[in-house]
């Protein structure tokens, strides 16, 4: 856990982090902290229009973010069914949603974990953390904390040990409107 209390201190102070999640390590930042987006989306050399996922430990985290009035009760069942776990639904996003969050859409990719150390931090941190795989654009994504350290090591801030849940991809995506897969997990 002490580890963890440090990372929410660096979450806290702007600043971005790896963090392993069931399938590869990923890094992030606090979503309402639009200086820290920039700084994640430099240390990935990632394009702000591609947007980022948001990873929580469960669903009343993410609420603020999501638009709800656009789903309907079958819609969001759908979602539910399917969390905590490593599935990744794009949703209606709120106002409180930045474009520097959503990129070009207008609406927000979102998971409710289901890796105990990632809950740990979204709840020590209070709210979700924004998730993208770490790696440069175009390389691949890191599995463990050495690989992290080895491509991304200068440009974080703080790396959460631990290890990976054991899936082989990147979480699966899919529109939580529609049910259409976006990313195979």
């Amino acid at each position: 856990m002490n580890n963890v209390l440090s990372i929410v201190d660096t979450l806290k102070s702007g600043e971005v982090i790896a963090y392993p999640t069931e399938g590869v390590f990923g890094v992030g930042c606090d979503p309402d902290n639009i200086e820290a987006i920039k700084k994640l989306l430099a240390v990935k050399e990632r394009p702000v229009e591609k947007g980022l996922i948001l990873i929580a430990s469960s669903y009343e985290q993410l609420r603020p973010y999501i638009d709800e009035t656009q789903l309907s009760k079958t819609q969001l069942e759908r979602v539910f069914s399917t969390w905590p776990g490593p599935y990744t639904w794009v949703m209606p996003a709120s106002r409180k949603v930045s474009p520097w969050l959503s990129g070009q859409f207008d609406t927000i990719a979102v998971r409710v974990t289901d890796h105990a150390l990632v809950q740990a931090l979204c709840q020590e941190f209070g709210k979700p953390v924004t998730s993208t795989s770490a790696n440069l654009t175009g390389m691949p994504s890191c599995m463990t904390v050495n690989e992290v350290k080895v491509q991304l090591g200068e440009r974080l801030a703080g790396i959460l040990n631990g290890e990976v849940g054991g899936r082989e991809n990147p979480s699966e995506i899919r529109d939580a409107r529609t049910g259409k897969m976006i990313r195979q997990g």
